[in-house]
């Protein structure tokens, strides 16, 4: 099996011990912004949910039945839309990441 994870900070290296299984991606939700491109400061809103992050690491795939291996079609780095509600929080060095499987991610944005 070969996992993938995107090139941490120094200060993030205990995050390299979470590989994700089998089709699942390990999330970072983007920041939500705090002043629009034209210098309006935006006030926060709790209800507001970011639908965007960026792959930290990927697990090796699934297998079929017959025990071909499907390998995941995101990669670390690969910026993602994410859906509204669900994942699994994982909180490690005061970093809140989510887990999702390959499935529930919408998108992947395109640079």
């Amino acid at each position: 099996m070969t996992y993938q994870a995107a090139t941490l900070p120094k200060s993030a290296q205990k995050l390299r011990r979470i590989l994700p299984l089998f089709n699942r991606i390990l999330v970072k939700r983007a920041d939500p912004l705090k002043e629009s491109k034209g210098g309006i400061v935006l006030p926060e809103n709790p209800k507001s949910r970011i639908s965007r992050g960026t792959v930290i690491a990927v697990g090796p795939g699934t297998r079929t039945e017959n025990g071909k291996q499907i390998p995941v079609c995101l990669k670390p780095g690969d910026e993602v839309i994410l859906p509204d509600y669900g994942g699994t929080r994982v909180e490690m060095e005061d970093e809140v990441y989510f887990v999702f499987r390959e499935p529930d991610i919408l998108a992947k944005i395109k640079e």
